[in-house]
């Protein structure tokens, strides 16, 4: 057997449970990640760690048709790096991503291929991978995502058992590649002198746009560049990214409320989160593709309300309610109320 680690990291996962460590939801679309920076942070801390070299780093995630998209094209150009892909299904749920990479614990373990994995994961579905590369001499150690309170977020009670150990990141890896997202800047039009229209008081495009908060909104924070949230499709998934048996962090705000109340913060913070780095346009698409929710809202929607009430299987009362709530914070929101007064307009001139 060499001498060597490996390290399998669930993008799932380790996205989510870093979106929520920073925004407070799991919403993607909430962060900015600096892939090369981050995957080097991880190397490091896995060699540091088990005090052996890096065989290969194993990143699993998802795509439509498993076709990489061009920021998956980078990261599988990155050195000592393997993507593998998955598929999105129709309703936007990952299939076969988590099916690669027990495969993959099995027969690297198998083939002597290291002699101690890294797992970045929480999914109870790895368990008996886990414990069959375990058979053939291959120690596995879970890696987990820190949450606010310095512990694992969303880890298996059985995948932590089946394990080795359990070790966290180091935060500051974290924050050091992957930050906040923030709205780009509306930059003002060169404006057309005319003898005739002459108006120095038109507003400009970012307060049209309605950049501006609801009460009580802290601004986000940090200077990543934003990452667009996903187009409108077809009717949002209910399928989970990742599963958490045992482990549900609760976002302090819901603290002794009653599930009417969990669900109406979660919509709130999901909704305030993908604010902080929507554009004008993607405010006007959200409004436009009502009652649908984008795919990568709806799953955020999802995994908070599943992890703030320690419920895996959501009842469909509790996704009605849920994706109701969202739509009357989006009604409540200053944030659309450009988009919103723009609608009106075109149906008045449509009639």
């Amino acid at each position: 057997m060499r001498s060597r680690c490996a390290l399998y990291v669930d993008a799932g996962y380790l996205l989510a449970a870093a979106a929520t460590r920073l925004t407070g939801t799991s919403l993607r679309s909430g962060i900015t990640v600096d892939y090369p920076k981050l995957i080097s942070n991880l190397i490091q801390q896995v060699e540091t760690q088990s005090g052996l070299p890096l065989l290969r780093a194993n990143w699993y995630d998802s795509a439509r048709h498993a076709l990489p998209d061009p920021e998956q094209e980078r990261i599988a150009m990155l050195p000592r790096v393997k993507l593998r892909l998955g598929r999105i299904g129709y309703a936007g749920e990952q299939k076969g991503v988590d099916l690669r990479l027990g495969l993959d614990l099995i027969t690297h373990a198998r083939n002597g291929a290291v002699e101690v994995m890294f797992l970045i994961s929480g999914d109870d579905d790895l368990s008996e991978a886990v414990e069959e590369a375990q058979l053939h001499g291959v120690q596995v150690i879970i890696v987990g995502v820190p949450d606010s309170n310095g512990l694992p977020h969303g880890v298996s009670r059985h995948l932590r058992r089946a394990a080795d150990d359990l070790v966290l990141l180091d935060a500051e890896l974290i924050t050091s590649a992957i930050g906040r997202a923030v709205a780009p800047t509306v930059p003002a039009p060169v404006p057309i002198e005319s003898n005739q229209h002459k108006n120095h008081n038109a507003p400009s495009p970012a307060l049209l746009a309605g950049v501006h908060r609801s009460d009580g909104v802290a601004p986000a924070t940090g200077t990543a560049a934003v990452t667009p949230s996903a187009p409108v499709g077809g009717r949002s998934s209910a399928t989970l990214a990742y599963r958490t048996d045992s482990e549900h962090p609760r976002h302090p705000d819901d603290d002794g409320k009653d599930a009417a109340e969990v669900i109406d913060g979660v919509a709130r913070r999901v909704l305030h989160t993908w604010l902080s780095s929507a554009t004008s346009d993607q405010r006007r698409t959200l409004l436009a593709g009502r009652p649908s929710i984008p795919r990568d809202i709806d799953k955020a929607l999802l995994i908070d309300l599943s992890d703030a009430l320690g419920e895996y299987d959501l009842s469909d009362a509790r996704r009605f309610a849920l994706r109701e709530r969202f739509w009357h914070q989006v009604a409540e929101s200053d944030a659309f109320e450009a988009a919103k007064s723009e609608r009106v307009g075109e149906a008045a001139t449509g009639s």
